[in-house]
Order: structure tokens, then C-alpha cells, then sequence
């Protein structure tokens, strides 16, 4: 997986009080006390400790190792979590744009010494229980992380790990399938032409189908022109094609060495079992040696730089006329020097982030562009750090004046500085962040580190979030104006600074493809016949290769025994808030915070409002509330809570398909002081917002067309789902209505709330939300969650025609009418997730805000009149159960349509759904396990191998819409044909019982997935999803046999047997505009 100029996009985005992060602690763990115990110098398994550090803030342990033999070296943060976590890591700098370190990362994982079977790395998915598995390659880096639960699997997963990348095969062929290569277009017919194909060639073809990843790309290039940040990593497809077998193999020989790697762990397992595993299976065959891959230094330049590219025009986003992205950069120090880092990430932050923010309210509400321009903010990803602002969707004649605010906001800051209130809502921010307890922290700490610690900086260091803290309020205590000297010194007085504008350009597109075909042709042409004739040789050869079967015995795998027989419970206790609200009461080690949620029934809500309620949502927190103005009431927001957020839901019922229930979650956090004014907060929202704020409401509309519309290209198999789930439930309409931009803007059809707690500001990526470990662990595209229902762009094409509105006093008037549906306390309910001592004052604040709101004057009927209540089982002591108001359509009848959403796209994304059953029928766990079997042993194969997309494969969702889908894919109708194949294969029975026991393995692996503090108790507040449910549901799954397997494939997927959708997002398809039974739009 590619990951350019991966960054903490945004800034931190920090609320509440003082943050003084002296005061707390949290107590000393068994592993923690473990790791205290080495002594510096002290010799293990081949490395020896070089320092021992307690890092209270983060209630860890750093350890720190360098292997003898080689000089490896190695980062164990002891820390009493279970999800341990890996990663090996090596600084690779390419030369060109050919991909060499993308392609090596994808090569690597195909086949090693040890483990010579095709494709161990996809295989393990399926022999594990892990809870993530990966591996990506930055600008200047390449990282393979894992983590998992069990230690018998941390122990194989390390093994095939090491393995793949110290002992590759690195055979030809896989260069040949993951790289690129010249093909015919039917490789049994040498008549046909000779094309490119190659999964990373298809996957940056893909990549660079986004705008927003363009500018970035040339972005760093121009900015970082001297070395390896001029070229692209991931791979130009236009270069591509220029790289050699040899070439890979040479890089893999100078930059995969011990000498030129860092390893990382994480987590409660034993340290010295990871050493002498990692020692005595890798590191103990090789020599230390010099590595030549040390990034120099950037040359600053003595006068500002200008650049001007072009890209595709965006038919999504808002306006013809307004398409250009401008942007002005700053080079900033070496990455390095931590606490200079940290200072300008938290200057990056109160420069852009949020409505007080200075280039917020100079370019956002300027009314010149729809958006930031994209790496806003603070990028510590490179050698030396770089500061970037700008707009996107901005005129092409208004670059000059986008570039002249950008310099007079700059000397507005050096003359006023910031409040108080907004350095105090960053640092509080902080706190927060390390109070927070995610499931994935392992991976956030690698990903956090890898930047800094690839250029030879201290990542302990990094860790140190209170000496940062605290030396940045002494810095500003004894310096009042520390923070403008910075802005002059970093922005004002830099010459080192670039202008890059981006302009859409008609035939961009079009010269791309002219360019691709005049690589081909010069590839082409210098073949002589028998290179032709070796090509189609090699061609059949490879094709054999993926359909033979794999005898994948070598590997290490759990067992189906393995797996834990039953699930944990999670106690759950029901109260009531002003007599009759249900709150759910779930007390848990949530380490201070508090996490409030709250879900309001839609089912009285006009159908004519509904396309409206995501654009409701998004703004409701964003537009003031009481007294309060929206930039007054963002400072409160950021000072006193976590977040809040709203987002619309239409969560499937677990017995029926045409019963589901639709409302919109409120979420939030605070620190326990907080927790009065973050309900204050709530009840004012929910009270008097301000809904007639049109100007604000109109930059609001903008950002969010334009987020919506940016987000389609990594997206489009999400949409191309929904779109062909339509019309096989009666949820279907309301799914696409609502828009399914989850996946891009945050929201989430699960139900975890909307907040990004991101740890540290100064490196590396944004921290996963919290809540479950991702689900499904994969390489290849973002996965759907178990549950979620994103959708076609039904909501991005409605956001673009409101943002192309002169009047929205229209739209405006609406979102009062839906506000009186919606914030009240009929159907009305609440959860709170605190620790046992917090939840009587949770409790009790709960009740406060409850009790502020109205009731509706007068009863509202349910706009579809079949709604039934349904009671979710009963919470622990005899608590009285919630009832949930679902819809219910008894008359809806499914049926079959096929839709082309015409974009320009070099790609496709392809989905077909099926409906099946719901979530507590046992066929349903029989269609769960048969969606991991197709995809592991069909469809990856026939998809991504042959086919040369990113990814494919099958997925059931909670709402028993069974869906296949492909990912960046250079072809459409014969994909679609792959499906069908696939069916044929799962009705035939064609796999073994091994194979069904690797598909368990792989649904526990999501089904057992962690699920952190502040999440538990969430299925039940949500879809009434009991212990006793998910039990009888996990019995289920453990007892699915091939019988059962080969009965669910004939009755739901066999062709005539149930009702399916089929849905395409791509470029023009001259099959599809000749069948009369496709919807082209």
C-alpha cells in the first residue's frame, strides 16, 4: 500500500481546560515493571540495551536495542495491552519514479525461503487471528506491521514477516504480476495486442485519478527537488514500465539489510521471546554493513519558487468555473529536533484549524475557493518538515489573491498573535489524546515514530508528550511572543517558500492515455520476435501459475481451537432520564474520559426533508448555539469536549431484511471535569441552534461538497456497494439518500462517534478512530465496515447542486423544519460509557440535559405508517429494556437494476449484490464464512492475480446484503463475468475442510476484533445486539460445514435464486451503452 506525504492531516483539533498533564498517572503495569528491569548494557539473544526509559504519560516502558551482528536497531514499548503489535522497517530512497520500493514492498510478500509457497502474506490472513495486517510504503520508507492478540500467532505471523522480507524469492513472475508487465489482452491468443498490466501499475493509475493526490505528489517534489522527495515512490505509470527485475532485486540487496533496519514491538508479550525468535531466524545470517540510504539535506533556495500543473476537470465538484487549487509552502527544520517539531506542529494547528483559526477566516471565508488545499497544515513525513496553505475550487484569475492573503494573514499573526483559550484548547487536546484508550495504539505508535526515527532521530523522545508540554508553556511564559518570532522566522523570513497552482485541463485525461500509449508503443516496438514470443510464453506461464492450486502446508496456522469458545461479557446496566428516557449505563476503564451518545428517531421526519439530514447533521454543531456565535461556540467545543458530532443511521434489524430503524446519533467525550459544560453544550444544540446563519451555512455547504466529491476515487467500490444494494431491501432508498460518505468524512454507519483522537501532533499519520481494531485485516482497498452502508453518489451530486446555488434560503428553511422532528425527547435514547466512580455524576448530567428539552406539542405520526416497537433484550439487573420505533415495509418487493455512474476514471469499481439472510438466521453465519472462503480462494486469484486489480472479493453485510466487489480495477464486464465464476465455484463445493477452517479463522479475527472502552456496550444501544445474541451467532459460526456452505451458495447466490443488483463507477463502456438493460448516469 502506497503512502505518500502520509501526514496528520488537519491539526490537532483540542478542546477542553488547562491541561496540566502532571496530574496524571497512570498506575504501573505488569509489563511496564518488567521492562524497568533491564539494565543498560545488559546483553540479550544478540542485542544489547542502550536505554531503558518510563513513559508515565503514556503508561508504557521504552526499551531500546541494537543488535550486535548488525547494528539493528530496535523499539519495544512494554505496555499491558493484549493487541501486541510489529513492525520492521526500512529507509528506502529511490532514485526515480519507476516504484521500485512499491513493488518490492507487494514482491517481498510473495513467496520466501522458508515459505516459498505463492502469496504466504494473503494466505496468513486466513491462518491468523490477527487484528491487522499490512505493510506500506511511505516517501522515504517502507514499514510491515502486524498485531494480534494471541501469542502462538504473534509468534508464526513474526516468523513468515521476517522471513519475507530479510529471504524473498523474488521469482520473476511475481514481478511480473504485482510490478508490471507487457501482455496480450488475452494472454492464450498471441493475436491480441500486447497491453500493460501489473497490480501496482493498475493501483497508481488509481492513485493518480484523484486530484487531490496529484497536487499533493507534486507538491513535495517541487518543494523537496534535490533527492528522493522528487520522485514518486509509489510509482509514476508512465515510468513504471522502466523498471527491471535486476533493478528490484538490486534494491532489495542494498536497502533491505539488518544495518538499514529499525524493528518495533509493542505491547504486554515478553520481549525476549521477540529478540531471540527475531535474532536467531533472521539477523544472525548477516554482516553489518554501511547502508548508502541516508536522505541529505534540501539545499534552501534564496528566492521563492512558482509552479503551475494541470489535472483532470472534477465532474463532482461544485462549479465549472472555480477548479483550481492553489497552495503556498514553507520549508520547515529537520524533523529531528523534537520539540521544534512539536512547536510548529501545535503553530500549524492554531494557524488553520477551526473558525478562529487565522488563514480560516482569511481564506475559507474569503468566498474565493470551497476548501483548504489538500496537506494543509503541518507535514513531518520528509527529512525537513513543510508548512502548507491554500484553497481549492478557486477561479483561475483569483490565484494571485489567494497568494496574497495567505502573506498579509501571515503578518496579521506576527502583529496580534493567538488567545489564550485556543494554545490552552491544543494542549488540552493532548490530554485527551492520552487519556484515550484506542485498540489499535501499538500501530499509532509505529506509524507515529517511523518518520522521525527513519532519519536517525530519538523516538522516545517523541514519546515524551509532558516534558513537551511543559517546556512549550515555558518557552511562552518567558517569551510571550514565542510563537509570533516562529512565524516570523519560519514564514515571513523564509525564501525557501512555493506557490504550486493546479488547473483543470479538458484534455488532460486524454493526453494522459496518449502518453501511456506512446510508452507501449516504444516498448512495443523494439521487441523482436522472439521476444514476443518469450512474452506470450512467459504470459501462459504466469497463468498457469495463478490457477494452479497452492500447497500452502509450509505455513504456520492456528486452529479452529485456537479460537476462544465463548465471548466476554459486557455488563450493561438501563436507568432513566426524566422518567422516561432510556440511558445506557456501561461502566468501563475509560482512564477519566466520558463518552456520551445519544440516538433521536427520524421516522417522523417528512420524505421530502430526508436527503437533507446528512447536510443537517453536518453542520448542526458548526453554526453557534444560544448565545453563543459559531466561532464563540467552536471554543467552547474545543475547551471543554472531545468533539461532538451528528450522524444519520439506518441500522438493519437482526431478524428481518425489511425492517430497519433510522435516526441520528449524537456523539461526544470529555474529561470527567468537563462533563457539566460538554451537556450544557448539548442542550443549547439541541435547544436553539442557530439554523439561520446563511453565510456561514454557505461555507459550510461549500466544504462539504467538496470533501464529498475529493473522497469518491478512494471510494468507489463503498458507493458502487450501496448503489447495487438499492432496490433489494426497503432500507435501500434512505441508505443512498443519506448519502454513505462514512467512509470519507468520518461519519460512520456503526455508530462510533465522529471524533478522530489523533496521539501527537508533530509526526506521522492520524490515529484510527477509536473503537474496534479494524475489522478486517487486508491489503488492498479500505474495507467496509461489518456493518456500515456507504453509498453511490447520490449524496455528493445533491451537495454539489446545493453548493451551485446562488439562494439557499431554500435549503436553509428546511433545516429548522427537520430540527423540530429530530431535537426533542420523543424517542429519545442514551448511553454513557464511564468508570464506575464517574457514573453518578454521568448519570446526573444526563438527566440535566434530558430534562432541558422539549417535548413535541402535539403527537407526530410516523411519516411510513408500519413502525413496530421493538424491545431490546433486557440489560443486567432486571433493568427495563429500550424500546426500539423500526420501520417496517411487509409489501416491499426487491428487484434487479443494473447502474454505470459514467467518471473519469483510467479504473474501475464494480459491485454486485445479493440478498440473503438476516443476522440471527443461521444461514447468515454460513453466507459470513462463505464470503471469506470465495474471496481467500477464488476471487483474490481470478480479481487482483490475473485480473491486475488493487483488490476484490466478497463481504455479507449485518443487513444480509451478500456483496462482491472490485477495487481499481482495469476491467469491468469481465469482472462481473468473475463473479459468476466465483458462484460456480462455491455451488460446486470446490474446497477443502481446511479451507472452511481458515475461513473461521478470518471472520473470528474481525467478529473478536478488541473493541476499546469507550465502544463496549455499543451493539446493544444500537441494534439491540445482546451477549446472549452474539453468543448463539458465535455457536453459529463454529458449527458452518461444507454442507451447509454448498446449500447457502445454491439457494441465495445461484442465478434465479434471489434478487441482485449490480452497480460500475468508471470510464465510458461501449458493452454497457449497447445493453438497453443498464442505467447509464
Amino acid at each position: 500500500m502506497w503512502r505518500s506525504g502520509w501526514r496528520a492531516r488537519g491539526a490537532l483539533r483540542g478542546l477542553g481546560g488547562r491541561a496540566d498533564l502532571r496530574a496524571w498517572r497512570w498506575e504501573s503495569s505488569a509489563a511496564c515493571e518488567r521492562a524497568l528491569r533491564y539494565q543498560v548494557g545488559e546483553k540479550l539473544h544478540g542485542f544489547t540495551v542502550s536505554q531503558v526509559t518510563a513513559v508515565p504519560e503514556l503508561s508504557l516502558t521504552a526499551v531500546r536495542l541494537s543488535h550486535d551482528g548488525t547494528g539493528a536497531q530496535y523499539l519495544h514499548l512494554a505496555r499491558e495491552d493484549r493487541n501486541n503489535t510489529f513492525s520492521v522497517q526500512f529507509r528506502t530512497t529511490p532514485a526515480d519514479s519507476s516504484g521500485a520500493p512499491h513493488i518490492l514492498e507487494h514482491t517481498v510478500l510473495c513467496g520466501s525461503q522458508r515459505y516459498p509457497c505463492r502469496d504466504p502474506f494473503f494466505k496468513m490472513l486466513n491462518r491468523s487471528l490477527c487484528t491487522f495486517m499490512n505493510a506500506f510504503t511511505a516517501s522515504d520508507y517502507t514499514l510491515y506491521p502486524f498485531s494480534t492478540q494471541n501469542p502462538k500467532d504473534f509468534q508464526n505471523l513474526l516468523s513468515v514477516y521476517l522471513d519475507a522480507a530479510f529471504f524473498p524469492c523474488l521469482r520473476e513472475l511475481d514481478f511480473w504480476q504485482e510490478g508490471w508487465r507487457l501482455e496480450h489482452e488475452d494472454p492464450s491468443d498471441p493475436q491480441t495486442p500486447l497491453v500493460f498490466k501489473g497490480v501496482v501499475f493498475n493501483e497508481m493509475k488509481g492513485v493518480f485519478a484523484d486530484n487531490e493526490r496529484i497536487f499533493s505528489q507534486h507538491l513535495q517534489n517541487r518543494l523537496l527537488p534535490d533527492h528522493t522527495y522528487a520522485v514518486v515512490s509509489g510509482g509514476d505509470p508512465l515510468c513504471i514500465p522502466d523498471l527491471t527485475w535486476e533493478q528490484l532485486r538490486r534494491f532489495h540487496a542494498t536497502h533491505y539489510h539488518p544495518s538499514n533496519a529499525r524493528f518495533f514491538t509493542y505491547g504486554n508479550f515478553p520481549l525476549e521471546q521477540h529478540l531471540r525468535q527475531i535474532h536467531e531466524e533472521a539477523l544472525s545470517k548477516f554482516q553489518k554493513i554501511e547502508p548508502r540510504t541516508a536522505v541529505p539535506a534540501q539545499k534552501p533556495w534564496d528566492q521563492p519558487r512558482e509552479f503551475q500543473i494541470s489535472c483532470a476537470p472534477d465532474s463532482l465538484a461544485a462549479g465549472s468555473s472555480g477548479q483550481t487549487t492553489v497552495s503556498v509552502s514553507f520549508l520547515l527544520p529537520h524533523i529531528t529536533d523534537t520539540f521544534e517539531a512539536f512547536t510548529l506542529s501545535l503553530l500549524s494547528s492554531l494557524l488553520v484549524s477551526g473558525p478562529s483559526a487565522p488563514f480560516y477566516q482569511s481564506l475559507i471565508e474569503s468566498g474565493l475557493g470551497t476548501g483548504f488545499s489538500p496537506d494543509a497544515g503541518y507535514n513531518g513525513c520528509t527529512r525537513e518538515a513543510y508548512f502548507s496553505v491554500g484553497l481549492q475550487g478557486v477561479a483561475e484569475e483569483d490565484v494571485g489573491a489567494v497568494r496574497d492573503l495567505v502573506d498579509r494573514t501571515l503578518d496579521g499573526v506576527i502583529e496580534k498573535g493567538f488567545e489564550a483559550d485556543r494554545i490552552e484548547a491544543l494542549l488540552h487536546k493532548i490530554e485527551i489524546q492520552m487519556k484515550h484508550q484506542s485498540v489499535s495504539f501499538g500501530l499509532a505508535l509505529t506509524l507515529h515514530i517511523a518518520s522521525c526515527w527513519n532519519h536517525d532521530g530519538d523516538p522516545v523522545e517523541l514519546l515524551k508528550l509532558g516534558a513537551q508540554v511543559a517546556q512549550f508553556r515555558k518557552c511562552l511564559e518567558d517569551n510571550p511572543k514565542f510563537l509570533q518570532e516562529k512565524v516570523q522566522q519560519y514564514f515571513k523570513n523564509n525564501q525557501h517558500k512555493l506557490t504550486l497552482s493546479m488547473t483543470p485541463d479538458d484534455k488532460y485525461s486524454e493526453k494522459q492515455m496518449q502518453m501511456e500509449a506512446e510508452k507501449l508503443k516504444q516498448k512495443v516496438s523494439s521487441l523482436s520476435p522472439e521476444d514476443k514470443q518469450r512474452l506470450h510464453e512467459k504470459g501462459l506461464e504466469l497463468q498457469a501459475q495463478q490457477s494452479q492450486p497452492q500447497d500452502a502446508s509450509c505455513l504456520p496456522a492456528l486452529k479452529v481451537s485456537d479460537i476462544e469458545p465463548r465471548i466476554p461479557a459486557t455488563d450493561l446496566e438501563v436507568a432513566t432520564a426524566a422518567g422516561d428516557v432510556p440511558v445506557q449505563c456501561c461502566a468501563q476503564p475509560t482512564n477519566g474520559l466520558v463518552y456520551f451518545r445519544a440516538f433521536a428517531s427520524l421516522n417522523t421526519v417528512p420524505e421530502e426533508l430526508r436527503p437533507y439530514v446528512p447536510l443537517f447533521c453536518s453542520v448542526l454543531t458548526k453554526l453557534g448555539c444560544g448565545s453563543l456565535d459559531y466561532r464563540e461556540q467552536a471554543q467552547q467545543v474545543e475547551l471543554k469536549t472531545g468533539g461532538l458530532a451528528a450522524s444519520p443511521q439506518v441500522l438493519p434489524d437482526d431478524t428481518h431484511l425489511d425492517t430497519y430503524e433510522q435516526g441520528v446519533l449524537f456523539s461526544s467525550l470529555c474529561l470527567d471535569r468537563n462533563l457539566p459544560d460538554m451537556m450544557r453544550l448539548w442542550s443549547e444544540i439541541f435547544n436553539s441552534p442557530r439554523l439561520e446563519e446563511e453565510e456561514r451555512f454557505r461555507v459550510l455547504v461549500k466544504m462539504t461538497a467538496q470533501e464529498l466529491a475529493n473522497g469518491v476515487p478512494d471510494s468507489g467500490h463503498l458507493y458502487a456497494s450501496t448503489r447495487a444494494g438499492r432496490t433489494l431491501a426497503s432500507a435501500g432508498d434512505l441508505q443512498e439518500a443519506f448519502g454513505g460518505m462514512d467512509q470519507v468524512t468520518g461519519r460512520t454507519s456503526q455508530g462510533k462517534p465522529c471524533w478522530r483522537v489523533r496521539l501527537f501532533p508533530a509526526q506521522g499519520p492520524p490515529l484510527p478512530s477509536p473503537g474496534r481494531a479494524p475489522a478486517a485485516p487486508h491489503r488492498g482497498p479500505p474495507l467496509p465496515g461489518p456493518r456500515s452502508h456507504p453509498s453511490v453518489p447520490a449524496q455528493v451530486r445533491l451537495m454539489k447542486r446545493i453548493a451551485e446555488t446562488a439562494d439557499l434560503t431554500p435549503v436553509l428553511k428546511k433545516l429548522p423544519r427537520i430540527k423540530k422532528h429530530l431535537l426533542n425527547r420523543d424517542s429519545l435514547r442514551c448511553a454513557v460509557n464511564a468508570t464506575p466512580q464517574q457514573m453518578p455524576q454521568a448519570q446526573r448530567a444526563v438527566d440535566g440535559f434530558v430534562r432541558s428539552l422539549s417535548r413535541s406539542q402535539k403527537e407526530r405520526k410516523p411519516v411510513r405508517p408500519q413502525v413496530v416497537e421493538k424491545p431490546a433484550p433486557g440489560a443486567a439487573g432486571g433493568s427495563a429494556p429500550v424500546l426500539r420505533k423500526l420501520v417496517t415495509d411487509p409489501t416491499f418487493k426487491p428487484c434487479q437494476m443494473k447502474t454505470h455512474f459514467l467518471l473519469p476514471f483510467p479504473v474501475n469499481y464494480v459491485a454486485e449484490c445479493v440478498r440473503t439472510a438476516p443476522y440471527t438466521d443461521p444461514d447468515h453465519a454460513s453466507l459470513q464464512v462463505l464470503a471469506r472462503l470465495m474471496t481467500a480462494k477464488f476471487l483474490h486469484v481470478e480479481i487482483r492475480e490475473k485480473g491486475g486489480a488493487y483488490g476484490g472479493g466478497a463481504r455479507l453485510s449485518h443487513g444480509g446484503i451478500f456483496t462482491l466487489f472490485s477495487y481499481r480495477d482495469p476491467r469491468s464486464m469481465e469482472t462481473l463475468q468473475s463473479f459468476a465464476e466465483a458462484v460456480d465455484w462455491a455451488r460446486s463445493g470446490r474446497f477443502t475442510q481446511q479451507d472452511i477452517d481458515e475461513a473461521k479463522l478470518s471472520v473470528f479475527a474481525s467478529v473478536d476484533a478488541p473493541v476499546a472502552p469507550s465502544d463496549r456496550g455499543l451493539d446493544h444501544f444500537l441494534y439491540g445486539l445482546s451477549d446472549e445474541m452474539k453468543q448463539v451467532h458465535r455457536e453459529q459460526l463454529f458449527a458452518v460445514c461444507r454442507e451447509g456452505l454448498v446449500d447457502v451458495s445454491n439457494r441465495y447466490l445461484g442465478t434465479g435464486r434471489s434478487t441482485r443488483g449490480v452497480a460500475l463507477l468508471g470510464p465510458e463502456n461501449s458493452r454497457i451503452a449497447k445493453d438497453p438493460s443498464w442505467i447509464i448516469r
